[in-house]
């Protein structure tokens, strides 16, 4: 039986960089994608829990079928593993995202949230991402990274609990000076609102922002790889527990 490789994405069922994805792994499996009918970058994690859900048949062929869904890139996940798929899917793929999730972006990022729901599921899971947000970006030179990656993993599987975060830098040339594995680096956003006063008399907000790398200099992280045109990929774990506080906490289980 052939492996059946589950994709979504939170740039929607039309983007390019799913799309790219699905013809570059095709080969390898049945393939059923179920992502949002249009953009939900910055989801997250989030799932829909106040209204309702739909789900429509975009195309079906030959090993491949595409549904959109009315909801988040979580909801896509849960919504295919309960009404679409024929079995448990052997893999779940996000991406390719349109922009970096890199370093903190992982906790907002929706490509990210497909693969963190996949993983919880028990399925092995991976997000590709490529720090282009343009509509029409070249995702032609990640080809041979995305299949070696999917197969090595369809062979290997991945650690219990663990999930891979792969981001491609933007390169002139396209030519990836190699893979490390990194870790997240230390980041944050500033400037993050921005406030606007409308003519007819109030007041409304844009959520913006800059990105900094809080740690420029430490060679091991993500957003070092990234910015010296290496591909970045970054084991993530669905455990946050902070094993190293809890022996210090414990002080607060003698509080009466």
């Amino acid at each position: 039986m052939k492996p059946l490789i589950l994709i979504s994405n939170d740039d929607g069922y039309e983007a390019k960089g799913i799309n790219q994805l699905v013809d570059m792994v095709r080969d390898m499996g049945d393939v059923l994608v179920c992502a949002p009918d249009g953009a939900r970058s910055g989801m997250s994690c989030a799932f829909t829990a106040t209204a309702p859900l739909t789900l429509t048949l975009r195309r079906r062929e030959a090993g491949v079928e595409v549904w959109s869904c009315s909801g988040t890139p979580t909801d896509c996940v849960k919504m295919a593993l309960a009404e679409l798929c024929p079995r448990k899917p052997d893999l779940v793929l996000g991406g390719i995202n349109h922009g970096d999730n890199g370093s903190v972006n992982t906790h907002y990022s929706g490509t990210m949230g497909v693969v963190l729901e996949g993983c919880m599921k028990y399925i092995p899971s991976v997000a590709y991402s490529l720090c282009d947000h343009n509509a029409n970006a070249d995702f032609v030179p990640l080809r041979p990274y995305v299949r070696q990656m999917t197969q090595w993993v369809l062979k290997n599987g991945l650690q219990e609990g663990v999930c891979l975060n792969v981001n491609f830098p933007l390169l002139e040339d396209g030519t990836f000076h190699g893979v490390r594995v990194c870790r997240m680096a230390k980041g944050t956003w500033g400037s993050e609102v921005t406030k606007c006063h409308h003519p007819r008399g109030y007041d409304y907000w844009w959520m913006v922002g800059h990105y900094q790398n809080d740690e420029p200099e430490a060679e091991d992280t993500d957003n070092w790889a990234l910015l010296h045109g290496y591909v970045a990929i970054t084991p993530t774990r669905i455990d946050v527990t902070a094993y190293e506080a809890m022996e210090k906490l414990k002080e607060l289980c003698a509080i009466t």
